[in-house]
């Protein structure tokens, strides 16, 4: 071995003790250090206390966002316990929970039967990403505390300072959340809100109060649904035309099991409005659950609809896409030992509880329809017109796919390919305009990169069914263009890009042009969503010169960020003229150049309310879009669907 040559032995072999491990990797444990990690610092301690409820022993969570810029979570659980730990005898329990990685009450099945936090890395990974933690727990009559300082370090042991207030139990744990860890520290008020709702909406009964008292005036959300999961249909539905006003529901026990399911149709064309949840854990990738009333729905419905006549023997059968055309439904399952597919639980596993959904689905659904023959009537109906057009659309495709194969390749004309033929490096700029896609072809790399310009605003999509859509030259072009088809039939492994980036105009026309996009995507290729292939592109809105050098600034917050860094810049800014008009040197080395570029890649970790939101602001309801700008519109620079 030369001195040049990198050593490698024992001495070389790093272990990290404790809450180390989680400073040095936080993205294994929260998944970035942007804005969604710091806020699952909260879900993780907000989940903990939901853990508490589901197990009937916590109806109250608060949640309160300081002027200091902590975030205390306080609830009326049996608090964490404070005796010695058999296996740490130095230690407390609570001190073991906080400090200890895979430590907590969720493993053996007796603290709780049900859970949605199952790795135990929960509060510890807070402990270990915050710069001070302060825990409170009221039990057996007295209250105790504790402090971290530094990423976990403990600063002051557990100890009794006097008696619990009204002799009551609970748990309060305020964190202070590390800046030398995460980009920005400061919480985001929409993003909390939007996930209590649902853990509202998802434990019946389950008071969540929110405050934010950073402002003079601080502010404050309870949440609280007497009727759960149907409420939560109502919730999404309100920006909706209703097919008719009741909400279906039923529910079902079995040995440690249980199903409950609300459902309720509207007069829209989407057909993915299911949406999933196991021990409170959103599962966006669906899984057993989903599979079991999928299969039951379908059967249930064509049964129903051969019984009445509405289907006759020559008829084809309903597919599931034609039953669920305008379906809004929640399944929230509850089990002891789910099995999730790794740490983000997108998916549930256990196959005895896609037998018990599709079990309960069968006979209850069944009643259902039996008991609300009005409403069963409108709705075989509106499935019907749903296959009709479902046909057409094939039909449609059919001649498209012909009409390809006679013209050869079968890509659009206005495509400008790469000549990479690799998914994994090949990117797709789909820009607003001929003009703006004539200077991304100049600025761009011909080997990975291919520009798609498309013309004015595509149709949404929203307010359209299958057929009418395949209509639009532009939708044909981007369904062509990216490959894998569409809606029910979309393929993720067969896309021609793994980067779909949306160029348009840093202005409202812009950012209307990206809104059609995204519903686009969201509706029809939502896999390639889910599987973070959407990205959207950041033009600069202005420019400024700093002694010799040009400085390009993406929007009015980036200029006001760069006025407080540099109060005595006296340069005029120039706003920049539109895609089109920008200098192709410009455009590569702000927009494009893979090395300079910043991209935003677009998530959607929250399904329902993501539904919620593209049905806002694309649907027919004016006062609930109204309603939605007047409340974002403050924030809007955070919007991340």
């Amino acid at each position: 071995m030369t001195e040049t040559e990198t050593s490698y032995s024992a001495a070389d072999i790093t272990v990290l003790e404790g809450l180390e491990a989680v400073r040095k990797r936080p993205g294994m444990y929260i998944g970035s250090t942007g804005p969604s990690g710091l806020h699952h610092l909260v879900w993780e301690v907000v989940d903990n206390s939901v853990d508490e409820a589901m197990a009937g022993h916590c109806s109250i969570i608060e949640v309160t966002l300081l002027p200091d810029g902590s975030c205390r979570v306080s609830d009326d659980g049996r608090g964490i316990p404070v005796d010695k730990h058999h296996q740490y005898e130095d230690l407390t329990a609570a001190e073991v929970v906080l400090t200890v990685l895979h430590a907590g009450g969720k493993f053996g099945g007796e603290g709780y039967k049900v859970s949605g936090g199952l790795h135990g890395v929960g509060i510890s990974v807070v402990n270990a990403l915050s710069s001070r933690v302060e825990v409170e727990i009221d039990r057996h009559g007295r209250r105790h505390a504790m402090t971290f300082i530094n990423g976990g370090q403990l600063d002051s042991r557990l100890a009794e300072i006097g008696e619990a207030p009204d002799n009551r139990t609970g748990t309060s744990v305020t964190f202070w959340p590390d800046a030398e860890i995460f980009e920005e520290t400061k919480f985001r008020a929409q993003t909390l809100l939007e996930r209590f709702q649902m853990m509202a909406f998802l434990n019946s009964g389950l008071e969540i109060c929110f405050r934010d008292e950073r402002d003079e005036t601080p502010t404050e959300t309870v949440f609280c649904y007497a009727g759960g999961i149907r409420d939560f249909v109502e919730h999404i539905n309100a920006s909706k035309e209703s097919l008719f006003s009741v909400v279906g529901y039923f529910s079902q026990e079995e040995d440690d099991h249980e199903v409950e399911v609300a459902f309720q149709w509207n007069t829209g064309f989407n057909t993915d409005g299911l949406h999933s949840f196991a021990n409170g854990i959103n599962t966006i990738e669906g899984g057993m659950h989903e599979e079991g009333f999928r299969t039951a729905l379908t059967g249930v419905m064509n049964r129903y609809a051969r019984a009445k006549g509405l289907l006759k023997e020559k008829d084809d059968n309903l597919q599931g896409e034609d039953i669920r055309e305008g379906m809004t439904t929640i399944i929230s399952v509850r089990l002891g030992d789910p099995q999730f597919e790794g740490q983000t639980k997108s998916k549930l596993g256990n196959v005895e509880i896609r037998s018990l959904v599709q079990k309960a689905t069968n006979d209850r659904l069944a009643e259902w329809l039996e008991e609300h023959p009005s409403e069963a009537k409108r709705v075989l109906q509106k499935s019907i017109n749903a296959q009709r057009a479902r046909i057409a659309a094939h039909d449609a495709r059919k001649s498209a796919r012909r009409k390809s194969a006679l013209d050869g390749a079968g890509m659009p004309d206005k495509l400008k390919d790469c000549s990479s033929r690799d998914p994994r490096e090949s990117e797709l700029f789909i820009v607003e305009g001929d003009s703006a896609g004539g200077s991304a072809v100049q600025a761009r790399d011909p080997r990975t990169m291919a520009i798609l310009p498309i013309r004015g605003k595509i149709l949404n999509v929203e307010r359209a069914r299958p057929d009418k859509m395949l209509k639009n030259n532009e939708v044909q072009t981007l369904i062509q263009a990216i490959g894998g088809s569409f809606g029910e039939e979309f393929n993720v492994e067969k896309i021609r890009y793994h980067k779909v980036i949306l160029l348009a105009d840093a202005d409202v026309d812009g950012s209307h042009i990206r809104t059609l996009l995204l519903t686009f995507f969201f509706r029809q290729m939502r896999p390639l969503v889910e599987a973070g292939h959407i990205y959207i592109a950041q033009p600069p809105l202005y420019s400024t010169v700093v002694g010799k050098e040009k400085i390009y600034l993406k929007d009015d917050h980036a200029k006001d960020a760069f006025l407080v860094e540099h109060p005595n810049h006296k340069r005029e800014f120039q706003r920049l003229k539109g895609l089109g008009e920008m200098d192709f040197d410009e455009l590569r080395s702000t927009t494009m150049d893979a090395t300079k570029r910043t991209l935003l890649q677009v998530t959607v970790e929250m399904l329902a309310i993501a539904d919620e939101i593209f049905s806002t602001l694309m649907g027919e309801n004016v006062e609930s879009r109204k309603k939605f700008i007047q409340a974002n519109a403050h924030d809007v620079r955070f919007l991340d669907i």
